[in-house]
C-alpha cells in the first residue's frame, strides 16, 4: 500500500521548470541550495527565472511552449496551484569544467541560460528529482517574497498530503535517465527530440500532431505512460447505453414512450451479447412479451425499463410474463431488472422477495465498458454470485474493482519480471527470485509464492502470451521470461 505523508514544505523553482518536471521532459532542477538524497517536498510554481534572461533565450524552443504557458497562468494571479511533491535522488555541484553544451541537451535549458548562471554564482547545485503526483491538487495562496525564495526550500501554509501511487516515470526508466544525465552521456537521439521541439508548438492544437508527439516522447522516455488506443469506432454505441435508458431521450428526438422502450431494449439486448450472454432471438419483447432471455451460461431473465424511474409494477409484470413464457423453468432462471432512477422501497421489497435483481442503466454500461478495456476480464459464472435480489448496483461496483486489482496485480507482475531480466542481466528467473523481487517492489498485495507460480502460469499461456516459460520438473523450478506489456 501506499502510505500518506505530510509535506509541510516545497521548494520553489521557475513555473516552467515545474511543468516540464511534471510532464516527464526533465529529471533535473536547479536550487540554490544543495538538497539531501531522500529530502521530500512540494513542487511551489514561481513566476520568476535564476536569471534576467527573457524566456526564448532561457529554455530549449521545444520547451517554450509550455513555459509560456506556465508563466500566463501564474500572472496576476493570487494563488498558485501545487501539483506535485519531488524526492532528491541525488545533488551535485558543477563548475564551468562541466561540458555544458551536453548537460543542455540533457535538460530543458539553453547553454546560454547555464553560462548565465555560472557567471552569476560560480558554480550549479543540479538536483535529480523523483517527480510524483499529488493526490488532490492544492490551491494556495502566493507567497509575497517567492523572487526572494525562488530556488530555496519554503513552508507551506496549508500542510500538503502526498504519496508515492503516481510518480511520473517508472523506477526504470527514472533510472535510465538518471544515470544518462550522472554521466552527461549526450542524447541517444538528438534528431527525434528535435522533430519533437517542432512538434510541441502544433500539438496543443492539433490533435494527429499531438499523437506523433505522445508517441515520440514515449519512445525518448520522456513519458512512461502507455499509449492508449482510440476507442474502436464500432464499439461507439457503448458511450449510448445510459442515453437510451433515459426517457429523455424522447424530448431531443420526439420519439414516444413504445420506441423510446425499444431503442433500449435493443441497446440491453446488445450489451449483454457483448458481455458473452447468449441471447435468445425467440423472445423480442413487444406488448405481453419478455424483453430478454439469455440461455447462456446460465438463465437470466432480464426486464428493461426505460424512463426516469422504474414503476412499482416492474416485478410483478417480470413474474407473471416470465411465468408465461418459461413456465417452470422461470424459478430456476436468474431475474433482473434494468432501469435508470431510484428503486422506490416498495420496489425494492417487492424485488427481493421474488428474489430479482436490480441495477441502473449506468451500472450496465461501466460493465460493457470494462468489458472493452479488458476483453477477458469479466466471467460470466463469477458476476452470477454477484447477482443477489434487490438494488445490486454496488455489487457490480465490488465486482469490477475486484476484477481492476486482479490486472493491475497481473500488470505489475509482468513489469517485476520485465524489470527483474533487464536489471540483472539474465535470460529467466525462478518463482522464489521473482517472489523476493515482488516484495521490494511496492506490490499491491501480499501473495505467496505458490500463488505468484499460478499467476506466471496464467500469464505465460499461449492465449495470453505475455511471460514465457521454461518448464523444470517441479513450479519451484519454473523459470520465466518477459514477453510482452499488459498495459493499464
Amino acid at each position: 500500500m501506499n502510505q500518506l505523508f505530510s509535506l509541510p514544505t516545497a521548494l520553489c523553482l521557475p513555473a516552467p521548470d515545474i511543468e516540464a518536471l511534471i510532464q516527464g521532459r526533465t529529471i533535473a532542477a536547479m536550487p540554490k541550495m544543495f538538497l539531501r538524497t531522500g529530502q521530500r517536498f512540494a513542487l511551489y510554481p514561481a513566476n520568476a527565472l535564476h536569471t534576467q534572461l527573457s524566456l526564448e533565450r532561457y529554455y530549449h524552443s521545444g520547451v517554450l511552449p509550455i513555459a509560456k504557458t506556465a508563466v500566463i497562468n501564474l500572472d496576476n494571479s493570487q494563488t498558485v496551484l501545487i501539483k506535485a511533491w519531488a524526492k532528491c535522488e541525488l545533488c551535485q555541484i558543477l563548475d564551468g569544467s562541466k561540458p555544458l553544451d551536453i548537460l543542455s541537451q540533457l535538460t530543458i535549458w539553453a547553454p546560454e541560460a547555464l553560462k548565465e548562471i555560472l557567471r552569476q554564482q560560480e558554480h550549479i547545485f543540479l538536483t535529480y528529482l523523483r517527480v510524483y503526483q499529488l493526490p488532490q491538487v492544492q490551491e494556495i495562496s502566493v507567497n509575497t517574497q517567492v523572487k526572494e525564495k525562488l530556488g530555496k526550500i519554503i513552508s507551506v501554509p496549508n500542510t500538503l498530503t502526498g504519496s508515492e501511487a503516481e510518480p511520473i516515470l517508472s523506477d526504470r526508466t527514472f533510472a535510465q535517465r538518471k544515470r544518462q544525465l550522472e554521466n552527461l552521456e549526450p542524447p541517444l537521439y538528438p534528431e527525434l527530440e528535435e522533430l519533437e521541439s517542432s512538434l510541441a508548438l502544433f500539438s496543443m492544437t492539433h490533435p494527429i500532431a499531438k499523437e506523433l508527439d505522445d508517441d515520440i516522447k514515449v519512445f525518448l522516455g520522456w513519458s512512461s505512460n502507455k499509449l492508449i488506443k482510440q476507442i474502436d469506432p464500432d464499439l461507439a454505441w457503448i458511450n449510448d447505453i445510459a442515453a437510451l435508458g433515459d426517457r429523455s431521450i424522447e424530448q431531443d428526438e420526439g420519439k414516444n414512450n413504445y420506441q423510446a422502450g425499444t431503442d433500449f431494449e435493443n441497446i440491453a439486448r446488445r450489451s449483454l451479447d457483448f458481455l458473452g450472454f447468449k441471447v435468445e432471438e425467440n423472445y423480442k419483447g413487444g406488448a405481453g412479451g419478455l424483453d430478454l432471455f439469455c440461455s447462456k451460461p446460465y438463465p437470466l431473465v432480464c426486464e428493461c425499463k426505460a424512463g426516469k424511474s422504474i414503476p412499482d409494477r416492474a416485478v410483478e409484470e417480470l413474474d407473471r410474463i416470465g411465468k408465461r413464457h418459461l413456465k417452470e423453468n422461470y424459478l430456476q432462471a436468474m431475474r433482473l431488472i434494468i432501469g435508470p432512477g431510484k428503486p422506490t422501497k416498495n420496489l425494492k421489497e417487492s424485488a427481493a422477495i421474488s428474489k430479482i435483481s436490480i441495477i441502473n442503466v449506468m451500472t450496465l454500461q461501466k460493465l460493457v465498458e470494462f468489458k472493452a478495456k479488458y476483453p477477458g476480464a469479466i466471467n460470466l459464472v463469477e458476476l452470477q454470485q454477484y447477482l443477489e435480489p434487490g438494488q445490486i448496483d454496488y455489487k457490480i461496483d465490488e465486482y469490477i474493482e475486484k476484477a481492476e486489482r486482479e490486472i493491475k496485480l497481473r500488470s505489475h507482475i509482468i513489469q517485476l519480471v520485465k524489470n527483474y531480466l533487464q536489471n540483472s542481466g539474465v535470460d529467466a528467473a525462478g518463482v522464489d527470485t521473482l517472489h523476493g523481487a515482488y516484495f521490494g517492489s511496492n506490490p499491491p498485495q501480499p501473495i505467496k509464492p505458490q500463488e505468484m507460480h499460478e499467476i506466471l502460469i496464467e500469464l505465460s499461456s499461449p492465449l495470453t502470451g505475455y511471460l514465457g516459460r521454461e518448464k523444470g520438473s517441479d513450479w519451484k523450478s519454473d523459470r520465466f521470461y518477459y514477453l510482452r506489456d499488459l498495459p493499464l
